[in-house]
């Protein structure tokens, strides 16, 4: 079975994803809020708020 090869928008989707996974990760283990975008305004919110809202 062959594997398939990403396109470049896929590898850097992945990355992207991967990279942002890491960052609230970070913030959760130090405690440190994360700055959002959210109805046109920054807000601050805690990364376990983010965790739960995506099932993570």
């Amino acid at each position: 079975m062959r594997k398939k090869r990403l396109s470049l928008q896929d590898k850097a989707y992945k990355a992207m994803k991967e990279a942002v996974h890491e960052v609230v990760k970070r913030h959760e283990r130090t405690g440190r809020p994360l700055a959002i975008w959210q109805n046109g305004r920054v807000v601050r919110v805690s990364a376990k708020q983010v965790l739960r809202k995506n099932g993570k």
